[in-house]
């Protein structure tokens, strides 16, 4: 019997990390390796394994996700019916969804990790690859863009996130929660396919870096942080604001200067919940900004909010209008 044919990337982290000792942990193992470590995979699954980097997470940058991507789409192209990414979990929230931003084929993309490295007592590598590849080859699967497996789990890529350090269930979908499950070896989904439409890169877009910071706000917060950056260094900002994407009154000032020269969206910090639109009317309220030229990231969290300001980057300069009407259409369920 011919199996189907599954493309496996690996970027590094923890999932292909060892030690001598049990400290010092760091990424060393090929993507073969990782595949030749799962047991039932090679009865599942044609595997085509590339070592694409071999980084801790915190290192991995948009211009590597992006290379990935155009891996990923060759891959489909050569024939994979879906495809697998594994890297740290540190950033895997991020790279997943800007691989989602741009994945605009029918097969799936799946990325998953691990919390435990392959030598730790309980490592959960082989459990999450093989889940991935399950995924990847399930023809329910199609046409929801990019997903992650992690613990069983099924999540897009739009709204998970990781919420532990240590736990190896440490991804979840605080508002909408999984979207399907993985069930003595079945995925299972429990809504239908369906996705926002992948944004375009022309060619020679995917060369450029864009440069949009991640401002947090505090308690006492006056805009010190964000005066000091300069308009003309930055392609956007994104502010993580109290609440419903609140800030104070004198950080409204600065959000109000640098809105006027540069897109500027503002996303609530909370980790659950949508900013607002309508109801708080004080310097700094979700009204206030939007007047000052802000736009509200909706339902995505700060680092979502950022990554997306930095995909439209990437195609081009941004106009408000532009920005704003992108994240309402990708702000929301």
């Amino acid at each position: 019997m011919t199996l189907p044919t599954v493309a496996i990337g690996a970027l590094g982290g923890t999932i292909a990390s060892t030690s001598k000792d049990g400290t010092e942990v760091v990424p060393t193992l090929s993507a073969a390796a990782l595949a030749a470590a799962v047991p039932g995979l090679e009865e599942t699954a044609t595997v085509r394994a590339e070592t694409l980097a071999s980084l801790p997470s915190p290192s991995l940058d948009e211009p590597t996700v992006v290379r990935t991507l155009a891996w990923a789409q060759a891959a489909v192209d050569a024939g994979a019916r879906g495809v697998v990414v594994t890297q740290g979990t540190d950033t895997l929230e991020e790279s997943a969804y800007l691989l989602d931003l741009f994945w605009e084929r029918p097969e799936p993309l799946v990325v998953t990790g691990a919390m435990r490295s392959p030598q730790a007592a309980g490592a959960d590598g082989p459990a999450n690859l093989l889940t991935a590849v399950r995924c990847a080859l399930a023809s329910d699967s199609r046409e929801r863009g990019v997903l992650v497996a992690f613990d069983d789990e099924l999540h897009q890529a739009r709204w998970v996130a990781k919420t532990d350090s240590m736990s190896t269930s440490a991804f979840r979908s605080a508002v909408f929660g999984p979207i399907g499950r993985c069930v003595e070896g079945e995925v299972v989904y429990g809504v239908p396919p369906g996705r926002v439409p992948a944004l375009r890169l022309a060619p020679g877009q995917e060369a450029r870096d864009p440069r949009v910071p991640l401002v947090a706000t505090y308690l006492g917060d006056d805009g010190y942080v964000l005066d000091a950056i300069r308009a003309e260094d930055v392609d956007g900002v994104v502010i993580a604001g109290f609440g419903a994407g609140h800030v104070s009154a004198r950080m409204a000032e600065a959000v109000g200067r640098l809105a006027r020269q540069v897109p500027v969206v503002f996303a609530s910090r909370t980790g659950s919940g949508p900013t607002g639109r309508a109801m708080y009317g004080y310097p700094g309220s979700e009204i206030d900004l939007l007047a000052r030229g802000a736009v509200g990231a909706g339902w995505l969290s700060p680092v979502k909010a950022r990554l997306l300001l930095w995909a439209l980057a990437l195609r081009g300069p941004l106009a408000r209008a532009d920005v704003a009407a992108e994240f309402e259409l990708r702000g929301r369920p």
